[in-house]
C-alpha cells in the first residue's frame, strides 16, 4: 500500500496563496498519475487538478483554472499544487491521490463516488485549507 502524505495547508485570507505538497515517504511516485481532490464542508468530494506520471499532461477543474498550478519533480519524488488568488469557496480538505491515468476522468468532476472508483487508488489523509478574512 502506497502511503501518501500531504502538507502545506492552513489559514489564508482571500486573495492569498498556498502551496501544497504531496509525498510518499519510502516509495516513489514517478510511475503514478497524481490528482488533487477536495471536500468542502457539507459537500461531496470533487476533482481539482491532475498531472500525468511524466508531468507532460495536466487537467484543472473549471473553478480553479488560471489560479492553481500543479507540478511534479520526480527527482524529489514530490507533487505540488500552487494555489493563488484563493477564495472562500476553496475552503476544504485537500487530498492527494495516486493512481492510474484513469483518474484524469475525475479531475474536473463532482461528485467523486464513494468508494472511489478504480484508478483513484491511493489517498492521503488530507490537509485542511481555510480561506477566510
Amino acid at each position: 500500500q502506497l502511503h501518501i502524505e500531504e502538507s502545506g495547508g492552513g489559514l489564508v485570507q482571500p486573495g492569498g496563496s498556498l502551496n501544497l505538497s504531496c509525498e510518499a515517504p519510502g516509495s516513489t511516485l514517478d510511475s503514478y498519475a497524481i490528482g488533487w481532490f477536495r471536500q468542502a464542508p457539507g459537500k461531496e468530494r470533487e476533482g481539482v487538478s491532475c498531472i500525468s506520471s511524466s508531468g507532460g499532461s495536466t487537467v484543472y477543474a473549471d473553478s480553479v483554472k488560471g489560479r492553481f498550478t500543479i507540478s511534479r519533480d520526480n527527482v524529489k519524488n514530490m507533487v505540488s499544487l500552487q494555489m493563488n488568488d484563493l477564495k472562500p469557496e476553496d475552503t476544504g480538505v485537500y487530498y492527494c491521490v495516486a493512481g492510474t491515468i484513469l483518474l484524469f476522468g475525475f479531475c474536473n468532476y463532482s461528485p467523486i463516488p464513494d468508494p472511489p472508483p478504480y484508478g483513484l487508488d491511493h489517498w492521503g489523509k488530507g490537509t485542511l485549507i481555510t480561506v477566510s478574512a
